[in-house]
């Protein structure tokens, strides 16, 4: 599992940080843990399939 951060996760999904920490507090995009400045940490692979199927039914 590799842990990519709030800013790697927007910038592979094309949007703000904040749209990212959006999805993870309403748990659309899970995080697997946290930072030393508590800012949620996502796992590559889960990001990779919640891109696929956001562009399946309409978009990010």
């Amino acid at each position: 599992m590799t842990l990519i951060s709030v800013t790697e996760v927007a910038n592979f999904l094309g949007v703000k940080n904040q749209r990212v920490e959006r999805l993870e507090r309403e748990s659309l995009l899970a995080s697997k843990a946290k930072d030393s400045q508590g800012k949620p940490l996502f796992d590559r692979n889960e990001v990779e399939k919640y891109k696929e199927f956001a562009e399946r039914v309409g978009g990010i």
